[in-house]
């Protein structure tokens, strides 16, 4: 009897796990509220700049061209977003940006309802390759992979990002 109890119990946990998985797209989308030019992360407690840096929120859509930037112009570009948009906007962590990424979207590998218009390219995070110190680490929407490869002096794209 308790041999059957046990199966069941497994069954059950297999099954919730399935149900989970078949949802995570659902769930991953869930975390995220759009509040116009800016969108809360709940499941890391940060509100992201909706617009990659060039664009700006307008039509609930982000229009304009982002800019590439090199890393020594990404301190110019955190100051005059403090100052005209409020906050302690800063670049992203190389795991905050990471979970961006979904791997299930198409042509930009991340979800656009959320995100419009965000170029398939590289954006810069904050963090230096430890192992390589002069290169910093890169994630692209193209391919959906983090790269540590880029020296400051190539222009990049960039997402701002704060504390919540």
């Amino acid at each position: 009897m308790s041999g059957i109890k046990i199966l069941s119990n497994r069954i059950s946990v297999i099954f919730i796990i399935f149900l989970i998985c078949c949802n995570y797209n659902n769930v991953w989308a869930n975390n995220f509220i759009s509040r116009g030019h800016y969108v809360i992360d709940l499941s890391q407690k940060l509100e992201w700049l909706t617009c990659p840096v060039g664009m700006i929120w307008k039509n609930k859509t982000c229009v304009g061209e982002a800019l590439k930037l090199k890393f020594d112009e990404v301190d110019q570009v955190i100051l005059q977003a403090n100052q005209q948009l409020e906050g302690n906007w800063r670049l992203p962590k190389r795991q905050e940006l990471e979970k961006l990424v979904c791997q299930e979207c198409k042509k930009v590998k991340i979800i656009s309802k959320i995100f419009p218009n965000t170029p398939p390219e590289s954006f810069w995070t904050s963090e230096i390759n430890q192992w390589q110190p002069k290169f910093m680490w890169t994630v692209n929407f193209f391919t959906g992979y983090t790269f540590g490869r880029f020296p400051g002096f190539i222009p990049n794209f960039i997402r701002l990002v704060r504390d919540r």
